[in-house]
């Protein structure tokens, strides 16, 4: 695949990442709450990979232990140890890559402590995330059985750290070598006699801190140590896809200086960047400033995506190279009693948190040709989470907000991206992005105002619609949230849209997601 972007895409798209530049003069009206976009369907920008939809789950809080696994013997429904309404929403959802066990904690896990009769496996103390001890009762068998039932690729993320080439070499062989050498009976002997065929590997995280606090030269040299090994493991015909430890956010000099001390043959396939948009407020107590600050970084997102993508492709081979947000997602500030019930980092999805996944979801929609894959932190509980459970005792498991705005974008999957012009591109208007493919056209369009409704009619070139159907996802109340007590309190509706001789128009409330699907005639 081909990353590749010319000088005047570059230009055009850091001048204005709403394109809002290429709209005729005077097609806009000046009503205040009305919204006008043309949707070029002939101007194509890339596929919107599935794994723009990646998800991520550490050794972190409740995420993996009480959220994703409650036990055999647990009271709790279960399938085999996972949760049974955890497994039942991810499936109908449709999880396309699953990211683990880190984050932090990777650099410090040796995959050795996870395999194995599980009353014989080694107690470790969890460094990073509040010194708990990690029974290891969740290990790459666990892992690898629960992406196999929700439907995920499973991602590994090596331990550069604290580990060695050779560690990591044989957790390759250890998982995809098909039979014969020690380590692919050694599996079969744990109950897995057929090969995992796992293809991601990240090689390190966060090397510039909890992996390491390395500087990039430094990382770059142990990249190319671990990739020698690495890259001969073709162990049953999966090839390993390695992910190098990208930037913290938009940080040129850690991308420049580690593709520096690369070398042609042994560049990464991919290049993992982190960007979290940080919160000044608990979750359920954001004010309007806060929260207009908070949904203002997502246009920062998008600009070090663009960035990023044309540092990459100046190298020689550059554009081959797979530009992967690793991590993302709204991060507000902890409830300290929320943590004491629930466990580390757990943070309750709100209506603004879903409006701020609609923002990250429709830029990498308009990004499509720049970027491989997009993680969002984390899956369960922690973070901006799918799904929230009250703890390891808990029975209650309800979805969030935000995974009903990963529902949203689902029908984008494996569409074509097309270009989308607004007119305006300040970070808090209106947002929004279109894909298509041979029978039908999707369209989400994001309102992050909460002091006005907007009416929009988007005009469709190159195209003519039959009929169409929308759905949202609403709340005038940026603070609104499921809970254990009112699970329903925001889930999705359908929604009024009226099929044009130009296109569509619609109504868009203060604080919505909406996604219409309009057949193509």
């Amino acid at each position: 695949m081909s990353f590749s972007m010319s000088r005047r895409q570059f230009a055009a798209t850091s001048a204005a990442l709403s394109l809002a530049s290429l709209v005729p003069s005077g097609l806009f009206g000046d009503v205040s709450n009305s919204r006008r976009v043309v949707i070029r369907a002939n101007s194509e920008i890339g596929l919107v990979r599935p794994e723009f939809h990646g998800q991520f789950a550490e050794h972190l809080g409740s995420c993996v232990y009480g959220g994703i696994w409650v036990g055999k013997d647990s009271p709790i429904p279960n399938i085999n140890g996972y949760r049974r309404e955890v497994v039942d929403y991810l499936r109908e959802l449709g999880v396309p890559v699953l990211r683990w066990p880190g984050g932090c904690f990777a650099d410090d896990y040796h995959w050795r402590d996870g395999v194995g009769p599980a009353a014989q496996r080694p107690k470790r103390v969890n460094i990073h995330w509040g010194g708990y001890v990690e029974d290891n009762s969740f290990g790459t068998h666990e892992f690898i059985a629960f992406c196999r039932l929700i439907g995920a690729e499973p991602y590994l993320a090596g331990n550069v750290g604290s580990g060695s080439p050779a560690e990591m070499r044989q957790w390759v062989e250890y998982c995809n070598y098909p039979s014969g050498s020690s380590l692919a009976e050694e599996r079969a002997a744990n109950g897995s006699p057929e090969p995992f065929h796992v293809r991601y590997w990240g090689v390190g995280n966060e090397s510039w801190g909890c992996g390491g606090a390395m500087d990039p030269e430094g990382y770059a040299d142990l990249f190319r140590r671990f990739g020698v090994y690495l890259r001969a493991s073709h162990f049953g015909g999966t090839r390993p896809f390695l992910v190098a430890s990208g930037p913290n956010r938009n940080d040129a000099r850690w991308s420049r200086g580690v593709m520096d001390g690369m070398r042609p043959r042994m560049q990464p396939d991919g290049f993992s960047m982190h960007y979290y948009e940080n919160g000044a407020s608990a979750p359920t107590e954001f004010t309007p400033e806060t929260m207009n600050a908070q949904l203002a970084r997502f246009a920062d997102m998008e600009q070090a995506i663009v960035q990023q993508r044309a540092l990459l492709n100046g190298y020689d081979h550059g554009d081959s190279i797979g530009l992967i947000v690793d991590e993302w997602g709204v991060w507000d500030r902890m409830i300290p009693e929320e943590e004491r019930n629930y466990g580390r980092l757990w943070q309750q999805s709100t209506m603004r948190s879903a409006v701020g996944a609609g923002l990250g979801l429709n830029i990498f929609n308009r990004q499509a040709d720049k970027l491989f894959m997009c993680n969002i932190a984390q899956i369960v509980n922690v973070l901006q989470s799918l799904l929230l459970t009250d703890g390891p005792e808990g029975r209650h498991c309800i979805r969030t907000t935000t995974y009903y705005a990963f529902m949203l974008f689902k029908p984008h999957r494996a569409k074509t991206a097309v270009r989308v012009e607004t007119e305006d591109s300040s970070p808090l208007d209106l947002s929004a992005s279109a894909s298509k493919d041979d029978r039908e056209m999707v369209v989400s369009l994001v309102n992050p105002r909460y002091d006005l409704d907007m009416n929009v009619e988007c005009r469709i070139e190159d195209a003519r619609l039959t009929q169409a159907t929308a759905q949202i996802l609403h709340d005038a109340d940026y603070n609104a949230c499921n809970t254990f007590d009112h699970p329903d309190r925001i889930t999705l509706k359908d929604h009024p849209v009226h099929v044009t001789t130009t296109g569509l128009q619609l109504d868009l409330p203060r604080l919505s997601v909406v996604t219409v699907r309009a057949a193509l005639g």
